[in-house]
């Protein structure tokens, strides 16, 4: 008898298994002037046994490249979308025929579809709010239409600053008076579907814009002081955000709604306690919390269905408005390298690096000591405008390079930018071509990766983040330039 019941045992305790396994996932990013391409980048996700990705839009030759390749995504609809597919059905029935249709068809395992990107972000204000629930009707509509509503849930990821608690206590957790109307549309939405709350948490942002946040509180270690909420005890800042959320729904009369994290994760570069070293306690800290299963004092014992990690590299066209760390989210390096290792509990111990990635050639630009030096700010600043310096800003992992050697720092990273063309390297005569490597410490002087669309990203770099880029360099003018 006991030989009979032991495959059910098995097979109970293996299904167990499965969804812990399948409940971590990564957000695969393209806001990169050069990327590694998406056939390598799948090779990478099965190494390292990731079986869930996020994506931010329907980048063709990314899903063609997850078509069969039993990794479940997400796709995203870009906020600017939104109104089109809110006023016209017609649209939304294309948008589903042109961007899921023939993926499924081919294999591809689409599990969410994201409506909008944060589009409750405070920063965007009031914008969005008019067209996210009927865009994601309509959507909803030409899914039915083309069989597919039963394979695939509309979800909208929400901003960690849409929801609030002015006395910092979990239990007074609310949405913004702002999102108010909106989100109740949203939710009665969601919950008609049977569709999770899409939610962004940060614990790196809530450290940075909130005084009674600890570091240690933020990293998930033992020493933290905790914080006591009437007979709750929280212990890190991720259990806090994530009660006050509970709250907010149960507010809002969904107490019972499943929760999905969309994004979360740490820093390593561009900003003061944005390292690897940190990330990595902090991702340690995440994955064996939600492996515990222990949940949070608000709903004890049930973790978020599933978590996304920010991200999966870093990139470098990402907007740096609110800090130059918003471009080193990665797990990996833009070139596929491992910041640090981390074990997912997902099958494999360690992230496994891309392998047999192709560089541009072994040259960096490097400042000309021979020449006269006295343009070579403007000249840095120049460069800056339009490549990514983020890490010479303070607290980033080349920071303490002395004048002129955060110079050639800037007019490397324009020269790897622009594919290594010679006239990259010119500055007014100031630009050095070696084959010398020039890094220092922990400060790399990166060799692009070879790929045949950086054309289009130069173009796409110069003429959007030049301004952006530019704004956050004034201090370099009195920093050490």
């Amino acid at each position: 008898m006991a030989c009979n019941k032991l495959p059910l045992i098995l097979v109970l305790l293996l299904s167990i298994i499965w969804a812990r396994v399948e409940a971590i996932g990564v957000n695969w990013g393209t806001a990169a002037s050069h990327s590694l391409p998406p056939s390598k980048v799948v090779e990478l996700l099965k190494a390292s046994n990731i079986s869930k990705v996020k994506l931010f839009d329907t980048n063709s030759e990314i899903l063609e490249s997850l078509s069969a390749s039993n990794i479940d995504v997400t796709v995203g609809i870009p906020n600017s979308m939104l109104r089109s597919l809110n006023s016209s059905l017609k649209s939304a029935h294309s948008w589903v025929h042109d961007n899921l249709t023939r993926y499924f068809s081919n294999g591809a395992r689409i599990q969410y579809i994201a409506v909008g990107d944060e589009p409750f972000n405070q920063i965007y204000g009031e914008q969005f709010f008019p067209f996210v629930v009927g865009a994601a009707e309509n959507i909803q509509t030409a899914l039915t239409k083309a069989k597919l509503a039963g394979r695939v849930k509309l979800v909208v990821p929400c901003s960690f600053d849409a929801f609030q608690t002015e006395s910092g206590l979990p239990s007074k957790g609310h949405f913004r008076a702002d999102v108010n109307r909106t989100i109740a549309e949203l939710l009665k939405f969601l919950s008609k579907h049977q569709s999770p709350f899409f939610v962004n948490i940060s614990p790196f942002f809530s450290y940075r814009n909130n005084k009674n946040i600890s570091l240690d509180f933020a990293l998930f270690k033992e020493t933290a002081r905790p914080h006591n909420d009437s007979r709750r005890t929280y212990k890190n800042s991720f259990d806090l955000s994530y009660d006050t959320l509970v709250s907010a729904l149960s507010s809002a009369g969904f107490d019972k709604m499943d929760i999905v994290i969309g994004q979360i994760g740490w820093p390593t570069d561009g900003s003061a306690n944005a390292t690897s070293s940190n990330a990595q306690v902090f991702m340690k800290g995440l994955v064996d919390h939600l492996h515990s299963r222990a949940g949070t004092q608000l709903r004890p014992k049930e973790p978020p269905t599933e978590t996304f990690i920010y991200s999966l590299f870093d990139e470098d066209h990402r907007s740096i408005a609110s800090g130059n760390f918003e471009r080193h989210w990665g797990l990996f390096t833009f070139d596929g390298q491992a910041k640090y290792q981390l074990d997912l509990g997902q099958g494999s111990r360690k992230l496994v690096n891309a392998q047999n990635v192709h560089y541009l050639s072994s040259k960096w630009c490097v400042v000309n000591n021979n020449q006269n030096l006295s343009n070579a700010t403007a000249r840095a600043l120049e460069a800056c405008s339009s490549a990514d310096c983020s890490v010479l800003s303070p607290g980033g992992s080349c920071f303490n390079l002395s004048w002129p050697g955060n110079i050639s720092y800037a007019f490397n990273s324009y020269y790897q930018q622009h594919d290594q063309r010679p006239d990259s390297c010119d500055f007014g005569g100031l630009g050095l071509i070696t084959t010398v490597d020039p890094s220092v410490g922990t400060c790399r002087f990166i060799v692009q990766l070879s790929t045949s669309n950086s054309a289009v990203h130069q173009s796409f770099t110069i003429s959007h983040w030049g301004i952006t880029a530019a704004t956050i360099f004034l201090w370099l003018v009195g920093g050490g330039f």
